[in-house]
């Protein structure tokens, strides 16, 4: 039977590690997702994962080790943020064309410098074009059940490919909410049987060269890189239908629904819409219901799947809307906005109209974005239907 306990997002995301019963995880500690991999080194100790455990020497060697292990047939488990998945980023970026079904927990936090060591979304925001799908969590019992999911999405034949779950450091990871922790039986029978390697088989009775060179007088060639290339990006798009045919099979199984790719909240009548990401979407979903009171006709969309990017469905969520403010809690440095506000741009491309878009950017450092904050990025992205627009980006908590 299901189990109903009070934890944080990180013992949630553990649970849902044990659940999904891996061979290996490989783990290196760093804030704030350090207690996630101290849960799961625990829950190794008392048996409840029957896994092996790498407690080796740095990140780089985490998923080093991980690669090796799903190359032999492994379900495999790790989590990383902030300056530990820099350190990790050599054997991070090789991972998604070596087509391994890797999942990994990114509990998500800021930059440096100056330093931090607090939530923010720019290390997942960082890594996103590497090749790893990528879903963020609004609470803890999201966390849970999307990290099991995680890995019938990644071993999927037709995508194969690593899966980063993310969770909002600090707000998420230490949160504490009430979770229902599925019973092992259905779980499963909801993943079935694990096969990460069929297109590898590593075999030490039959030796393969895997990853080989390419290009120059003794490699195979470019357009062995290309298809490869070509092959990783079916993948992702591929990923995009099992995602939502995996999140439509967990709800059956288990009564539970999460919007697989994008949610649409209160978008039906609405004249405007806010989107967010990951947790603060709570806060933004109470401001919306604050202005609906007002007479406000407001809505919101959350993005649950940002890699690959869910290209239809958010053209089928902005398309209700005539302007939006987008929240971002990360920089694109490059563009002077948010990143998910950079990637909305892409679909307004595709509208027969064109809709005014705010960039809003908060939450940086730890700071929270309240209902107040939310209730700002309201006034003024209303204030766009009427042509009132701001020359550039939002920033929240700026003078905090």
């Amino acid at each position: 039977m299901s189990q109903t306990i009070v934890c944080d997002g990180n013992e949630a995301a553990a649970w849902g590690v044990a659940r999904a019963r891996p061979d290996m995880v490989a783990v290196y500690p760093i804030t704030p997702q350090s207690s996630l991999v101290e849960y799961i080194s625990q829950f190794v100790a008392d048996g409840t994962i029957k896994a092996d455990l790498m407690d080796v020497e740095g990140e780089h060697s985490v998923l080093s080790v991980l690669q090796g292990a799903c190359l032999a047939g492994a379900r495999t488990f790790t989590a990383s943020c902030g300056q530990g998945l820099a350190f990790m980023f050599e054997p991070y970026y090789r991972t998604p064309p070596l087509r391994l079904p890797i999942v990994m927990s990114i509990v998500t936090r800021d930059g440096i410098t100056p330093q931090s060591v607090w939530g923010g979304q720019q290390d997942a925001m960082t890594v996103r074009e590497v090749g790893w799908i990528q879903m963020f969590c609004e609470n803890n019992q999201e966390i849970l059940d999307t990290i099991i999911m995680a890995y019938k999405v990644a071993e999927n034949r037709d995508v194969m490919l690593p899966v980063n779950v993310c969770h909002d450091g600090n707000y998420l990871s230490y949160g504490v909410e009430k979770v229902e922790i599925p019973d092992q039986a259905d779980v499963d029978r909801f993943l079935g049987e694990k096969d990460t390697n069929w297109h590898v088989a590593l075999d030490p009775e039959r030796p393969m060269a895997v990853d080989p060179l390419t290009g120059g007088s003794t490699g195979a060639g470019p357009g062995m890189f290309v298809r490869y290339r070509k092959g990783t990006c079916k993948g992702m798009q591929n990923a995009l239908k099992v995602i939502s045919d995996v999140h439509a099979e967990w709800e059956k199984s288990f009564g539970r629904r999460y919007a697989p790719l994008v949610e649409e909240y209160r978008l039906d009548d609405a004249e405007f819409a806010i989107v967010t990401i990951g947790g603060m979407t709570g806060a933004g979903k109470e401001a919306v219901d604050l202005a609906r009171e007002a007479g406000e006709k407001t809505g919101l969309i959350r993005v649950k799947t940002f890699r690959p990017y869910p290209q239809e469905a958010m053209l089928a969520a902005i398309s209700k809307v005539k302007a939006v403010g987008v929240v971002d809690r990360s920089v694109s440095f490059g563009w002077n906005s948010g990143p998910v506000f950079q990637e909305l741009l892409g679909t307004l491309y595709r509208l027969p109209q064109r809709i005014p878009a705010i960039s809003f950017i908060g939450g940086l450092a730890g700071a929270d974005i309240t209902i107040d904050h939310f209730r700002e990025v309201i006034t003024t992205t209303s204030r766009a239907l009427k042509g009132e627009v701001p020359d550039g980006t939002v920033w929240l908590n700026e003078n905090e």
